[in-house]
């Protein structure tokens, strides 16, 4: 009782005694209450710690993706320069070339 009245701030109150059956029922009434508290920040606790979990394997998964879309980015670049060196090194022989093909194609259909 003296516990309940401090936490209902009567901190200089005083309290007449309880027999056994009131501070029985007051005791287990107590329990009770802290139990289900306890029970209820578990739950608030560990449903947290799974959306925490949950976001922080999201963001690596966006982070694996972005890493996957830069390298193929690289490459795509890697091979755009090699072509342009090749055309480059075909100089004007290669557009002439190409553009006979391109000309006797179009002209067979």
């Amino acid at each position: 009782m003296r516990t309940k009245m401090r936490l209902l701030g009567f901190r200089g109150a005083t309290v007449k005694p309880l027999n056994e059956d009131a501070a029985a029922e007051l005791g287990a009434e107590l329990l009770g209450e802290a139990l289900v508290f306890g029970v209820g920040g578990l739950c608030v606790y560990l449903e947290y710690l799974r959306q925490a979990g949950q976001s922080r394997r999201r963001e690596e998964h966006l982070e694996q993706t972005l890493s996957d879309l830069r390298q193929g980015l690289e490459r795509l670049q890697s091979d755009l320069e090699q072509l342009r060196a090749q055309g480059q090194r075909a100089g004007p022989q290669g557009h002439a070339q190409g553009g006979a093909g391109h000309a006797q194609g179009s002209s067979g259909h």
